[in-house]
């Protein structure tokens, strides 16, 4: 399946943060699986994610509900839904 550079940008950006606010080393956003189970087997819990969450709504002017949360696994899920709370 080919994604749109959109998506992609997207996808980037989001790891950027990520990484940023978790102050990941050895890796980068063109290195970072948008699959990682970011819970499982990155082990962020609720207060880095909580962090994420307040850092994605001032980037993209959307509102993050905290029942959404287990729906931000992964970057690719993420970015997903960034798409459709843009688009709503």
């Amino acid at each position: 399946m080919l994604m749109s550079m959109n998506k992609k940008a997207l996808i980037s950006r989001v790891a950027e943060i990520i990484i940023f606010e978790l102050k990941l080393e050895e890796v980068t956003p063109e290195t970072f699986d948008p699959d990682l189970d970011l819970v499982n087997e990155l082990g962020v819990d609720s207060m880095d994610l909580a962090t994420i969450a307040l850092v994605l709504q001032d980037e993209y002017r959307i509102t993050i509900d905290e029942d959404d949360y287990p729906k931000l696994r992964n970057i690719r899920m993420i970015a997903e839904y960034i798409e459709k709370k843009q688009a709503a």
